[in-house]
């Protein structure tokens, strides 16, 4: 998803679903030393920094200089803020530091899920908590179903399964999270979009900024740039239908280091 428009994209993606109770119900508190691991824009950053206070303290990490420009001008004047330029699975942060890691939609990137999740877990004290945030099957529960849509889904998916991305990381969380030895894991399904009717403008925009950041791995896939347009235009009118259904969700999986 690297694109000039991705920072504001997850701004307002954050905005329209906000992530402060998930930080809530998965063990984030005041006078909290935390870590935002892809902390992306910053939008997920200023809310954990609202929830540690003064008193504790957040680490914003990300690979994007772009996006931690952002994420720095929202979090203008947060002294208990800092940020860092770096990627998973190897951040170079010290180990043992944090009482609640956190990282949201960055798993689903990598080829190597597990290693990157025990780097989150090398970073918790023993007894703090590992937070990971990811989709499952995104985008993909509509009703009715548009037949240009499902002809194309498959292209779709292995396109998207061929650049190392996993649309269905979020189901094998709780595996990782045992395989890696965190203990008390616990896993919290979470709505992403419930739209009965036809989508507000927000979530429109959202995805016209997907398939275009994606054309030039989809276009290939499809043959030529007339199928994927197709493609693409459907989806966009079974998301403006207002007979249609859709829903995606978020799993959000928290474990404890030993």
């Amino acid at each position: 998803m690297e694109g000039q428009a991705e920072g504001h994209r997850l701004l307002a993606q954050e905005a329209a679903n906000p992530s402060a109770a998930r930080l809530r119900l998965t063990g984030l508190k005041e006078g909290h030393h935390a870590a935002d691991i892809g902390c992306g824009a910053g939008a997920v950053t200023l809310a954990m920094a609202d929830l540690v206070g003064p008193g504790g303290a957040v680490v914003a990490v990300d690979q994007s200089d772009e996006r931690l420009v952002l994420a720095q001008d929202q979090l203008r004047g947060a002294a208990h803020v800092t940020f860092a330029r770096a990627s998973l699975p190897n951040t170079g942060l010290p180990g043992e530091t944090f009482d609640y890691v956190w990282c949201q939609f960055v798993l689903e990137y990598l080829r190597t899920p597990a290693v990157a999740l025990a780097e989150l877990q090398r970073l918790a004290k023993p007894g703090g908590r590992v937070v990971v945030s990811e989709i499952d099957g995104f985008g993909l529960a509509c009703w009715p179903e548009s037949p240009v849509v499902e002809a194309g889904k498959p292209i779709f998916l292995r396109a998207l399964a061929s650049t190392g991305f996993d649309l269905f990381i979020g189901r094998k969380l709780y595996g990782l999270f045992r395989e890696v030895g965190l203990s008390d894991v616990r896993v919290h399904l979470s709505p992403f979009h419930v739209t009965a009717g036809s989508a507000d403008e927000q979530l429109l925009a959202d995805w016209r900024t997907r398939f275009d950041t994606l054309a030039p791995v989809m276009v290939p896939a499809f043959g030529q740039e007339a199928a994927y347009r197709d493609f693409a235009r459907a989806y966009l009118e079974v998301l403006a239908d207002p007979q249609a259904f859709k829903y995606s969700v978020i799993l959000t999986v928290e474990g404890t280091r030993r």
